[in-house]
């Protein structure tokens, strides 16, 4: 097994939560998540093999949760990195700012400098930036590096990170230094299958498909997070739920938009602000705030059509 720092092993056992309120080192808010048996064997996996975790499924099942739950729980600083369709695949690992040393050229030749500021524009170490992965390499413990939705950025992408990901190193151009990792960063990489991922590049992964939760685990997933609402009323709304899902399954298929559990979540917090009764009277009839769960014009249409069935 691998160890971390006093000896102890690398084990993520889905099992350790912050408290309601908690907030990161970072600031930000943190949540309880509860994965499955084999989404939590998937990541130790990851953990102990030293590759990357290549996590795909519905969008706002949890995929990208996950990285702030195995860093939380196994007390590890976590580096995230969103992808954007201008991404390039050495922005992860560092940046080098040339205007800036252009700036500071030209002010050191109107004499606007002084003699130590003149003296670091020598230094082409100054003008690096580093990104997610090229912090991580750097940290002497082993840290969580996030790739949020790879599949954003073009196709060059992932293989423009072959090596990095393989064999934990890389060069910084502009300085010739070889940076190579002192411990493995544990890698979790999301994509909502826009486009197909290089063979290479799916090669150095792990894979694993992060299936929709169970009626069980949504009502766990909804005590976790309000754990003081009455337990009438998430039973309910769940069952609201589950037949807008398989609904909306029968109209569009399994590869359409379904609803996600990040919008039970917004849907519920929003039912729970009435009185236990009214809300669940407003369960008896249309859909109450459709608008937080229905995204598009057709899924409405296909709304209003289930409303009149039920009236």
């Amino acid at each position: 097994m691998v160890k971390a720092v006093g000896g102890k092993l690398l084990e993520y056992t889905g099992k350790v939560q912050p408290q309601l309120g908690e907030r990161g080192a970072n600031g930000q808010m943190l949540y309880p998540y509860l994965p499955n048996p084999e989404l939590v064997e998937a990541v130790n996996l990851a953990i102990y093999l030293e590759r990357p975790l290549l996590l795909k499924g519905e969008p706002g099942c949890g995929k990208t949760q996950l990285a702030s739950a195995v860093a939380y729980e196994l007390g590890l600083n976590m580096e995230a990195w969103y992808v954007k369709s201008t991404s390039r695949g050495r922005d992860g690992l560092y940046n080098y700012d040339a205007v800036g040393r252009l700036r500071d050229a030209q002010l050191a030749a109107s004499s606007r400098l002084t003699a130590e500021q003149i003296q670091r524009i020598d230094d082409p170490t100054t003008y690096i930036r580093w990104g997610p992965l090229g912090r991580a390499f750097q940290q002497e413990n082993r840290t969580v590096v996030l790739i949020d939705e790879i599949d954003k950025a073009d196709i060059d992408f992932p293989n423009d990170l072959l090596l990095e990901l393989d064999e934990r190193r890389f060069i910084v151009e502009e300085t010739g230094q070889e940076i190579e990792a002192k411990a493995a960063p544990i890698v979790l990489i999301t994509s909502n299958d826009e486009k197909d991922l290089p063979d290479a590049f799916l090669r150095r992964c792990l894979f694993h498909y992060v299936e929709f939760p169970s009626r069980e685990r949504l009502i766990q997933i909804v005590n976790a997070l309000f754990p003081t609402s009455p337990q009438a009323l998430v039973d309910k709304a769940i069952v609201r739920f589950l037949l807008l899902r398989e609904e909306m399954r029968k109209d569009k298929g399994e590869a359409g938009k379904k609803v996600s559990t990040s919008e039970l979540i917004d849907w519920f917090r929003v039912l729970r602000r009435y009185p236990q009764d009214e809300a669940l009277a407003k369960l008896d009839g249309k859909i109450p705030y459709a608008g937080v769960l229905l995204k598009s014009w057709d899924d409405h249409i296909r709304y209003l059509r289930q409303s009149r069935g039920r009236e």
